[in-house]
């Protein structure tokens, strides 16, 4: 194989690797002085807003999920906690060049670039006060966008379980 070629290959393979280094990107945070125990019932108040409608049905399944696994109890109204999402899409581009020349780079050659467009989807879930309004818990996620719905579906529902992993459920003030 040419030296060229080769570098061609591992510098599409570090691209690669860069893009899917950036994908699947998870963090919560809460606020420290609360007395998380308190909470027992919660409430949507700002259902996520998605292009695809039954993914916005899909999100809250997830989060509903994972706040009855906490033993929360989802309400119409008069809830402890208000439950607010939101969904953001952003496209991005990443470059592949590849080239053909001698062996040893001299001489004529050739190169190709190509691009390839992705999306990535920014899902923020919030967690209120509803007394207060108070923001008491956020998560948040990235990652890259699937154009398949089941696998989109199957990579939000392990995104929102991974937001809600170190939930401080239960933690007293």
């Amino acid at each position: 194989m040419r030296l060229l070629q080769r570098v061609s290959i591992v510098l599409g393979l570090v691209i690669l690797l860069a893009v899917g280094a950036r994908a699947d990107k998870v963090t919560s945070d809460f606020d420290h002085n609360t007395n998380f125990s308190k909470y027992k019932t919660f409430m949507w108040v700002q259902a996520p807003n998605t292009t695809d409608p039954f993914m916005q049905d899909r999100i809250m399944e997830a989060v509903n999920s994972q706040l009855n696994i906490r033993g929360l109890r989802e309400v119409k109204e008069g809830a402890d906690l208000a439950v607010g999402a939101n969904m953001v899409t952003e496209e991005k581009q990443a470059w592949e060049t590849f080239y053909n020349g001698t062996d040893w780079g001299w001489g004529p050659g050739w190169s190709q670039t190509t691009e390839t467009t992705y999306l990535v989807g920014t899902l923020t879930v919030d967690l209120f006060d509803a007394c207060s309004h108070k923001i008491i818990w956020q998560g948040v996620g990235v990652d890259t966008l699937s154009s398949k719905p089941e696998k989109r579906t199957k990579e939000n529902n392990k995104q929102i379980e991974k937001m809600f992993r170190y939930f401080p459920y239960g933690k007293e003030k």
